[in-house]
C-alpha cells in the first residue's frame, strides 16, 4: 500500500462503520436490559435480528443519527465516546418515531422487510416504541458527566417535542384539500419538515457537542446545520417516495402517490401555472391505479416538481454547509462531518 493510500480521508461509508462500531457495544447493552419479548422487538426494529431472534441475514441501516452524535462529540474537541451515549438516545429514539410512523401511515414495509407492527402486530409494536423512548431517556441521564448529560437530556426532550409537532402537522396535511385557501403551503411544509426530520438530526449532533462540553453557541450551530440537514433530508426521502427504486426504498414505486401524501414535489406542481389535471385527478374520489399514478408522477415532473425540490434541498444543504463553516469545529472531525454531509446528500440529489 502506497503512503499516499495511507493518507487518504476515509471516505463517507467508512466514517459511518466507525461510528457504528463504537456505538454497537452500549446500544446492545442497552436493548439487552428490556424485556426479552421487547428487546427481541427492539432488536428487528434496528434490523439485528429476525422474528424470533435470529441473527439478521440482512445489512443494518447506515446509522446516520448515531454518527451525528459521534462526529458531534469529536467536532467539539473531544472523544467520540463522549457522544455514545447521545448516540444511543437519537438511535433509540429514531427507531421509536419509525414504529410509530408506520402505524399511523399503513405502511407495510420497512427497509424490505415487514414493518413490526405487521411482524409481531400493533399493540406490541406500540409497546416496543414506547421501550424505546423510556430506555433513550434513561441512557442519556446515565451519562457520565453528569451536568452535561442533564442540558443532553433537556435537548433530547424539546427535540422530541418538535418531533411531535412535525408529525402531528403531517398528519393533519393528510386531511386538508389539494387546492384552494385551505390547502397546503410550502412554507408550512418545510416548518413541518424541520420539526419532524430536522428536529432529531440536530439533536444529534448537538447531543454530542454538549456531552463533549462544548460551548452553547457551538451546540446551537450543530443543531442549527442538523435541522437544515434535515430538511434536505426530507425532500430528499420525498423525492425517492415518487420516483426511487423499491430497491432503494424497501417501498412499493411511487408509494407516496399512491397514498396521497402532501409531499414537496406534489405541492410545488400544484402550485405552478397551468396544471389543472393534476390537482384534478389527485382530488379524484377512488384512490390512484397504477395508470393513474405513472400519470401524476410525469405530471408532477412536468411541472417542475422533482426540479424545484431538489434545487430547495440543495439550498438547506448549503445553509447547513455555511453553519458548520462558521461553527468553532476541531478541522478532522468538520472535514468528516462534512464527508458525511455529502454523501448523504448525493442518496437523492
Amino acid at each position: 500500500m502506497t503512503s499516499t493510500a495511507l493518507q487518504s480521508p476515509p471516505t463517507a461509508p467508512q466514517i459511518l462503520r466507525r461510528c457504528r462500531e463504537l456505538v454497537a457495544p452500549a446500544l446492545a447493552e442497552a436493548i439487552g436490559g428490556l424485556h426479552p419479548w421487547v428487546a427481541e422487538m427492539a432488536g428487528y426494529a434496528l434490523g439485528r435480528c429476525e422474528i424470533g431472534g435470529a441473527p439478521a441475514t440482512h445489512g443494518q441501516g447506515k446509522g446516520v443519527r448515531q454518527a451525528l452524535a459521534v462526529l458531534g462529540a469529536e467536532a467539539a474537541g473531544g472523544p467520540g465516546a463522549a457522544g455514545v451515549p447521545g448516540a444511543v438516545a437519537v438511535e433509540l429514539v429514531h427507531t421509536f418515531s419509525l414504529l410509530h410512523d408506520d402505524i399511523m401511515d399503513g405502511d407495510a414495509l420497512r427497509r424490505g422487510r415487514p414493518a413490526l407492527w405487521k411482524a409481531y402486530g400493533t399493540g406490541p409494536a406500540v409497546l416496543a416504541g414506547d421501550a424505546l423512548f423510556a430506555l433513550a431517556v434513561e441512557t442519556l441521564t446515565a451519562a457520565p458527566a453528569t451536568a452535561h448529560a442533564a442540558a443532553a437530556v433537556r435537548h433530547l426532550t424539546a427535540a422530541l417535542r418538535d418531533l411531535v409537532h412535525g408529525q402531528a402537522d403531517d398528519l393533519l396535511f393528510a386531511d386538508r384539500p389539494w387546492t384552494g385557501p385551505e390547502a397546503v403551503g410550502v412554507g408550512e411544509y418545510e416548518s413541518m419538515a424541520e420539526h419532524k426530520t430536522g428536529a432529531l438530526l440536530g439533536c444529534a449532533l448537538a447531543l454530542g457537542a454538549q456531552l463533549a462540553g462544548a460551548p452553547p453557541e457551538t451546540a446551537d450551530a450543530l443543531d442549527r446545520a442538523g435541522r437544515h440537514l434535515g430538511v434536505a433530508f426530507q425532500i430528499a426521502d420525498d423525492v425517492l417516495g415518487i420516483w426511487g427504486e423499491p430497491a432503494v426504498t424497501g417501498k412499493p414505486v411511487h408509494s407516496d402517490l399512491r397514498q396521497g401524501k402532501k409531499t414537496l414535489p406534489v405541492l410545488v406542481a400544484l402550485n405552478a401555472p397551468g396544471h389543472p389535471a393534476l390537482a384534478e385527478l389527485l382530488a379524484a374520489p377512488a384512490a390512484l391505479d397504477d395508470t393513474g399514478v405513472r400519470k401524476a408522477a410525469a405530471l408532477v415532473e412536468r411541472a417542475g416538481g422533482r426540479t424545484v425540490a431538489l434545487r430547495e434541498a440543495r439550498r438547506h444543504l448549503a445553509a447547513a454547509d455555511a453553519l458548520l463553516a462558521t461553527a468553532s469545529l476541531a478541522p478532522r472531525p468538520a472535514e468528516e462531518l462534512r464527508s458525511v454531509l455529502s454523501s448523504l446528500a448525493h442518496r437523492a440529489i
